[in-house]
């Protein structure tokens, strides 16, 4: 099973932190190829750089030149995830959903511990629209851009926690997931401190892909999902090959 796990911003370091965790849970014969998009901004914290990285997301995944199986978006409240159902006929897994439906199988509120405070709406409208809001705690914000995540790994750990324990202690979390890409791999630390299951959205997206692979199960082609309808498309780098992506198995 080859499985694509697409970083949605450029910073290549990054892309290889997700890549790691997400191959620490992947099963035997399961491949993770990390790809990190050709174009856009080096952290996604606000609706244009959300919106540009779906564009390069479905870009670098459509020009992938080898089969796969599966593809995770890892962007934490990104747009993108329905254009590339759309584009696919594989599975595609979204981190934040992917953590939040997770977290609901192990406590009955669950909250989401993210970066800067302007990632809070974001977050919150991608859940309302999977339909994940009924359980939400909060979404608290630790105050840290994304690249501080890797600059600044001991004033990450100390807000991530701090803002975990307020989670549960004030807003009555029992589950926390960790609300970005780059917080992979802080599990064990946020846990250790709030007594609570932590869920990282790469490890749960790896799992959820996986499982819908051997199910044998893809996105609904009826309606919503179905594949573009031919069409001219001008001026965009998608257009490098055909409109619905040809190379997947």
């Amino acid at each position: 099973m080859r499985i694509l796990v697409l970083n949605v911003n450029t910073t290549a370091s990054m892309t290889h932190a997700i890549g790691e965790s997400a191959r620490q849970v992947a099963s035997p014969g399961t491949e993770i190829i990390e790809l990190t998009p050709d174009f856009g901004a080096d952290s996604c914290e606000g609706n244009f750089e959300s919106y540009l990285a779906a564009i390069a997301v479905m870009d670098k995944v459509v020009n992938y030149p080898e089969p796969f199986d599966a593809v995770i978006q890892a962007g934490y409240g990104e747009h993108g995830r329905e254009g590339l159902q759309e584009l696919l006929d594989v599975p595609v897994v979204d981190i934040t959903e992917a953590a939040a439906s997770t977290a609901q199988f192990l406590g009955h509120k669950y909250s989401v511990v993210t970066t800067l405070d302007r990632a809070v709406p974001l977050i919150e409208d991608r859940l309302k629209l999977a339909g994940l809001t009924d359980r939400l705690a909060s979404v608290r914000a630790s105050g840290l851009g994304v690249l501080e995540l890797e600059s600044d790994p001991e004033r990450a750990v100390e807000a991530i926690v701090e803002q975990s324990r307020k989670a549960v202690e004030d807003d009555k979390a029992e589950v926390i997931c960790l609300g970005c890409g780059g917080m992979a791999e802080l599990e064990e630390k946020v846990a250790a401190a709030t007594g609570v299951p932590i869920v990282d959205g790469v490890r749960a997206a790896v799992t959820i892909a996986e499982s819908l692979v051997r199910l044998g199960l893809s996105t609904s082609k009826v309606r919503t999902y179905a594949n573009p309808r031919p069409k001219q498309v001008t001026g965009w780098p998608i257009t490098r090959q055909s409109a619905r992506a040809g190379n997947q198995k």
